[in-house]
């Protein structure tokens, strides 16, 4: 009787563990592109993971990297299967133009719609520098070199003429070399409030810095895929007035390989719970299901393609394969 008992025990423990080893083989661990420390890339990125995780049981994990031209070679490469970008980093990926030097990048696909990225520029009160204009011969620090600011203000200089110094390294960093005076201006793109700007404002006197409406337009007519954009006063303390500027989209994208089960679980999951995501950054206030239309060349996932249907969501047939 004792050696029954002992033997059905043996029994269960090895099915236990067997049961415990299907379940480990059969977990599933997803890796998210971000981007540099103080920007919103990287704190969004790990409501995004975090969320996912413990809404779907899909492990996502965050990696740090250089922004959006980085995510989407390491999604199109499956280096990671999740990612996110600027919708002009993007197209110029898609299409072999711009940074993407003649090869196409085409493997990834849209999950969802995250928040606008509107550009614009913090410089010290101390600096005396008060239009985009005077930031001719100026060090102007512009995030890293992979990043959407990194790629477009450079591009944006161009097409104005103004010959500006750029230098490049991660937000935090470039916040503390305009706070030092190694920078004259900081410019960057990304969601407000970016917390380097905010932390700048909190520390020493600073000045907001916008473009004219000529200018505006010189760069709408040179580089088409920017998009009108305002920062509302009151988005950063000294912001007394709204900023008008230009700016791009940002949608989460994953490699196509990603089951469609999984795609559709993770576009649910971030869609359905924005209270959650806006507690972890404000710019989530935009991550809602009817800014999928924002997305008018990026193919979606057939996972995501699912999740806007049965939402009532109409696509832009150019992003339905």
């Amino acid at each position: 009787m004792i050696a029954s008992t002992f033997k059905a025990l043996g029994l269960a423990a090895v099915a236990a563990v067997a049961f415990a080893g299907a379940a480990q083989a059969q977990s599933k661990s997803l890796t998210l592109g971000t981007a540099s420390v103080g920007g919103t890339y990287f704190i969004y990125g790990g409501v995004v993971a975090t969320l996912v995780t413990e809404k779907t049981g899909i492990n996502v994990s965050t990696q740090q990297t250089q922004g959006p031209n980085q995510n989407l070679l390491l999604v199109d490469s499956k280096a990671i299967e999740l990612g996110m970008v600027t919708m002009g980093v993007a197209l110029h990926g898609w299409n072999g133009t711009g940074w993407a030097n003649g090869k196409k990048y085409q493997n990834a696909r849209a999950l969802f719609p995250m928040y606008d990225t509107p550009f614009h520029f913090i410089t010290t009160e101390k600096s005396g520098i008060k239009s985009v204009a005077e930031m001719n011969g100026k060090n102007v620090g512009v995030g890293p070199r992979a990043g959407t600011p990194g790629t477009y203000f450079p591009l944006m200089f161009e097409a104005l003429g103004i010959k500006a110094t750029i230098r490049n390294g991660g937000a935090s960093d470039m916040s503390s070399q305009l706070g030092d005076g190694l920078l004259d201006v900081f410019a960057f793109a990304a969601g407000v409030p970016i917390s380097a700007f905010s932390e700048l404002e909190a520390q020493r006197p600073v000045k907001f810095i916008t473009f004219t409406d000529a200018q505006l337009k010189t760069l709408q007519e040179k580089i088409p895929e920017l998009s009108p954009s305002v920062i509302p006063k009151g988005t950063y303390r000294t912001l007394t007035e709204d900023h008008k500027t230009l700016g791009l989209y940002n949608f989460a994208i994953a490699h196509k390989d990603l089951s469609d089960d999984d795609a559709y679980k993770i576009v649910k999951a971030v869609m359905d719970n924005n209270d959650a995501m806006v507690k972890g950054h404000s710019a989530a206030k935009e991550t809602i299901a009817k800014n999928a239309d924002k997305n008018t060349f990026l193919p979606f996932h057939p996972g995501a393609v699912k999740y806007f249907k049965e939402k009532g969501i109409a696509l832009n047939p150019k992003t339905m394969m």
